[in-house]
Formats: structure tokens, sequence, C-alpha cells
């Protein structure tokens, strides 16, 4: 399992690592109108999985404006932020930052993604800052588990990982 520490101190993930060549695991999560999203969902696209502890932090922001702004040049790729906010606080969240470019996704009811992506912090709720991409055959082809919550993930690799998976 990835270690991960929040604020230097070291939290307990739950689920199994992914790790590139892996089938993506399905989830379940809730869109901004608590409509049910599923990976098959997005079936046959490149997907680009951004995972924040929370949208109301400054790195979580600046996280996921920062994945806004890549996603309108990302041609056939679908960009996704997955955290356990409210949906309700998401989509207040995504109108006053004026994110239009990717989808907002709650993972706050079931944990689902979390736990099969191996990335739920069961001391907090919340989940571990991570990225992950997976290609149109549901393949896993990038992950990056942040080693410390508060910091910011590789932007560069993401991108190209998503250029790069067909």
């Amino acid at each position: 399992m990835a270690e991960i520490t929040f604020k230097e101190n070291p939290v307990t993930l739950l689920g199994e690592e992914v790790k590139p060549g892996d089938k993506a695991p399905d989830f379940k999560v809730l869109a901004n109108d608590l409509s049910e999203v599923t990976l098959a969902d997005t079936k046959g696209k490149v997907r680009l999985i951004s995972v924040v502890p929370s949208v109301d932090t400054g790195v979580c922001d600046q996280q996921t404006r920062r994945f806004n702004e890549e996603a309108a040049s990302l041609d056939g790729v679908e960009v996704i932020t997955i955290s356990a906010d409210l949906p309700f606080a998401q989509k207040r969240w995504c109108a006053a930052a004026g994110i239009e470019n990717l989808q907002v996704l709650s993972d706050h009811r079931d944990l689902s993604f979390g736990k099969n992506y191996g990335v739920a912090i069961e001391e907090l709720r919340l989940l571990a800052r991570s990225i992950f991409v997976i290609d149109s055959n549901d393949e896993v082809t990038y992950t990056e588990y942040v080693s410390e919550a508060t910091n910011h993930p590789d932007y560069e690799a993401a991108v190209n990982a998503a250029k790069e998976a067909k």
C-alpha cells in the first residue's frame, strides 16, 4: 500500500493500491445533481481522475483549477475531480470558481471510489490526493499517490500520461 501522510501525520488508507496495468475498478459516486456516476458512464474514453481531500482547501482548489485549465486542451480526455465533499458544496464551489471543463463528483455517500482505489483515509473520511489515468479500454495507465496529502501532484506527468493514453 502507498504510505501517505496528512500534515506530516501517517494515515490509514482503506482498500488496495491500484497500479498501472490493472483493470480500473468500478465505483459509484454522485454528481452535483445527486445522480449516480460509475466508471461505465465514461466507457470508451480516456479519463484523467484528479482526487482531492476537499475542494474548499488551498491546494485542492489550485489542483482542480489547474486541471480545469488543462482539460480545455486535452482532446478526447474526460477530466474528473473526485472528493468526499458533499455534492451541494461541490456545486457551490464550482460555480464560484468557474469550473466548466471538468466534472466534479462526490464520494461522500459510500466512499466507493476511495475504497476501490485505495485512497479513502480512515481517520478523516477524506480521500488522499492522487491521480489516475484510465485508457479507453478501462486499463489504468498512470497512478500517483501523493505521499503528503497537502502537497501538489505532478501535473505535467499526469497530463502527459493522459495525452499518451488511447
